[in-house]
């Protein structure tokens, strides 16, 4: 039986969540159909521009993604301190930007008077809005929804479009962060799609490499911060620079034509998180099949269970033995 969301996501342990969903029809949600020989390459571009646009509705930043030919993996931050900061006008001008929400708050924002029991109501309202903004499984809901209508539109059928909801793990340290968005960000690559991160096509990769020739960081995901230190700025802890760097070594061993011959370095960030380049490799190769639940140290892991108050997951050995 399939876990509860609730049970899942625990704000207090990590906001750090990397989600997945897959197309249920043998039709593709990307690419190219060898057997109709129709190319549905433009619906990465549908799933992209909705993520990106969502980004700026809801109180949740995308750190990494990659569009594939039948599934999507996507890293999200939960701001959901930026939701409860956010006054009432703030919180309905961004719901209507997405439904149109009940008569009650489009009279509000139209400027009409409220009576007493008129603004009972529409403070109830407001407050399941609010957690809706800072809300995953909402986020998703959205963005799937979306591509589903669209893609069931233009086959001309019914039915289901994906194969369920979407499966989401709790990144709950820096360690599993890194490796996760490595892990997205180098799919292309690791399914023969792209050569090189820059040719990674509807990537968060691509997109940040685009604006680092700039010198600027992209707006519509969540920025690098830097290395984590006292008074941290929101952002990812990490530098995008290094950040940067490790994903193009870490492609290169994947690739058969370069295993063997990279040159034999530490990694800053990777000493910084106390992880062996050997167990590292594996982290960012087959994240989704070794880990099957929350990624993290085995202190991080306890206090997450705690909070969700579920018992610890056998399959979590694996998270001893790779962050050890």
């Amino acid at each position: 039986m399939a876990t509860a969301r609730k049970r899942q996501v625990s704000l207090v342990d990590t906001k750090y969540y990397h989600c997945i969903s897959r197309c249920v029809r043998r039709a593709f949600l990307c690419g190219d159909d060898t057997v109709t020989g129709k190319s549905y390459e433009h619906r990465r571009q549908w799933v992209e521009d909705k993520l990106l646009g969502l980004a700026k509705v809801f109180c949740i930043d995308v750190c990494a993604y990659a569009v594939m030919s039948n599934h999507t993996h996507i890293v999200l931050y939960v701001d959901d301190k930026k939701a409860k900061r956010l006054n009432d006008k703030a919180i309905l001008i961004r719901w209507h930007k997405l439904f149109k929400g009940t008569l009650l708050t489009q009279k509000y924002l139209q400027g009409d008077k409220l009576d007493k029991a008129q603004q009972f109501f529409l403070n109830r309202t407001i407050a399941d809005y609010r957690k809706r903004l800072a809300d995953i499984s909402w986020f998703m809901r959205v963005l799937n929804e979306d591509i589903a209508r669209k893609a069931n539109k233009e086959d001309n059928c019914t039915g289901r479009f994906w194969e369920g909801r979407f499966k989401s793990q709790a990144l709950l340290d820096e360690a599993a962060l890194a490796a996760c968005m490595a892990y997205v960000d180098l799919n292309p690559i690791r399914a023969k799609m792209a050569k090189t991160p820059e040719d990674s096509e509807h990537t968060s990769v691509q997109k940040r490499i685009k604006s680092a020739k700039d010198a600027k960081q992209p707006k519509q995901l969540a920025r690098f911060a830097g290395s984590p230190r006292k008074h941290m700025p929101k952002g990812l802890p990490f530098e995008l620079k290094s950040y940067l760097e490790l994903v193009e070594l870490t492609g290169r061993c994947m690739r058969e034509d370069k295993r063997g011959h990279i040159e034999q370095r530490t990694l800053p960030i990777l000493e910084r998180l106390n992880i062996a380049p050997e167990n590292w490799l594996k982290l960012t190769t087959q994240f989704t099949k070794v880990f099957k639940g929350a990624v993290g140290r085995p202190n991080k892991l306890d206090g997450y269970y705690t909070h969700l108050e579920v018992k610890r997951r056998t399959s979590i050995s694996q998270c001893e033995k790779l962050f050890a």
